[in-house]
């Protein structure tokens, strides 16, 4: 059964995970950020490249916390000097959270070398491989995301 394919690769993917959740670790442990703090840091770029308006309730939901630990993780991120609070300009109820440069700068100082190493091998592959891979990893992430989805 360890010698088919699908399983080898299954595990392997097991393994990636598994890593970068060690890296994501040791990056947070070494710059003395909560894991947490990483993460919504992380969805709140994926946001600003998408164009989406990052609000707490949103990062409530999308890290599963609670309004208390919510304000807390946006209080010490603040305080840290990595996210800004912003009123909204249509709904004075609502507020915006805006990621600062230093948000911006301590983000890529600490991906930067997973994405330096990943980049090498990235570019070991021609471009049909890479479509193949691509597309391999759209679905994988649309079926993680269905997983989840139906547990809830």
């Amino acid at each position: 059964m360890q010698d088919r394919p699908d399983f080898k690769l299954m595990l392997l993917l097991q393994q990636l995970t598994q890593e970068t959740d060690r890296y994501v670790h040791a990056v947070s442990t070494s710059k003395d950020l909560h894991r947490t703090d990483l993460n919504a840091i992380s969805l709140m770029v994926s946001a600003r490249r998408s164009g989406t308006t990052v609000t707490p309730g949103m990062l409530r939901r999308e890290l599963n916390l609670s309004s208390a630990a919510t304000t807390a993780l946006i209080d010490r991120l603040g305080l840290s000097g990595h996210v800004e609070r912003q009123p909204s300009s249509t709904d004075r109820r609502q507020v915006h959270l805006e990621l600062t440069d230093k948000a911006v700068a301590t983000g890529s100082a600490m991906f930067m070398p997973m994405a330096e190493h990943m980049g090498r091998v990235i570019s070991s592959f021609n471009g049909d491989e890479l479509n193949i891979v691509t597309r391999f990893l759209e679905k994988a992430v649309d079926a993680a995301v269905e997983a989840r989805q139906n547990l809830t």
